[in-house]
């Protein structure tokens, strides 16, 4: 074999292998002295329906020497953009992938969370678009669902109802959603720690330190045995931090309403979890 450089030929028979071989190097070229070797535009994101590689036409009404434009060539620009805008979303998954990228940098953005979350989310989206799961289910709901599945995998202590609380749907149909992106995907989201909600519902109802760690000491102390199988961890910690502050001399009580509004559960669930917690330090 004979390699040209963009071609490699047989030596005996001169038959052509291969031909315009691909430049696997550097698309740059740096003639300065220091290594800046940089590519131009933003990175691929997987956040925006087009992965950030559309362009815009620009609003501005001069032109690239400052001269002003005349109306008939803003017109003209004024019906290329929307056309261009069209030509984007031509297909209704095209536009069912542009809200929901929008829908899932608001809620990301909403709760506070970087951009490997937000990517990870659109991710879900972007496969659960693929394998044909949005028939019959609402857009805001797959997306809102996808929020909070990439919050599970990462084991981040955001509940159901911090996701649901920034949305216009009901929270059964945000459940329903990841409900379908785990069982459907296979997400591998662990099992959540009862003490990863005690920082949040601490921080809400303005508790003290001391209160939190006799929870955590509650909980880490508890036999497993005792725990409840498939039990809401977020009522667990709920139950625990009523334990803590009917102890702690000095602490106001919290109405058990105002904390079942925090944590996500119903009253009747933080009172239970409390039972078991005082039967446990009495045994």
């Amino acid at each position: 074999m004979v390699s040209t450089g963009h071609e490699r030929t047989c030596e005996q028979c001169g038959l052509v292998v291969e031909s315009e071989q691909i430049d696997h190097g550097p698309e740059w070229r740096s003639f300065e002295d220091r290594d800046d070797q940089r590519r131009t535009g933003a990175p691929l994101t997987p956040a925006r329906h087009d992965r950030g590689l559309s362009t815009k036409i620009g609003t501005d009404r001069s032109d690239a020497n400052g001269n002003p434009l005349s109306d008939r060539k803003r017109r003209q620009l004024r019906r290329l953009r929307r056309e261009h805008g069209r030509a984007l979303r031509s297909t209704t998954s095209e536009q069912n992938l542009a809200l929901a990228m929008m829908e899932i940098r608001r809620l990301t953005a909403a709760l506070g969370l970087g951009n490997d979350l937000r990517n990870q989310a659109a991710r879900l989206f972007r496969r659960a678009q693929s394998e044909e799961l949005l028939k019959g289910r609402s857009v805001e709901a797959i997306a809102a669902g996808a929020v909070y599945g990439a919050c599970r995998c990462h084991g981040r202590p955001e509940t159901l109802a911090d996701v649901n609380q920034l949305t216009q749907i009901d929270r059964s149909r945000v459940k329903n959603g990841y409900q379908v992106l785990n069982r459907e995907l296979g997400l591998p989201a662990p099992p959540r720690e009862p003490d990863t909600f005690l920082p949040a519902i601490c921080s809400e109802l303005g508790l003290d330190a001391s209160v939190e760690r006799r929870a955590r000491q509650l909980i880490d102390t508890a036999p497993t045995a005792r725990v409840p199988h498939g039990a809401n961890p977020a009522g667990i910690a709920g139950g625990a931090l009523l334990v803590a502050i009917s102890e702690m001399c000095g602490v106001a009580e919290i109405p058990q309403t105002e904390m079942s509004d925090v944590v996500g559960v119903s009253a009747n669930t933080l009172r239970a979890r409390r039972d078991e917690f005082r039967s446990i330090e009495s045994a």
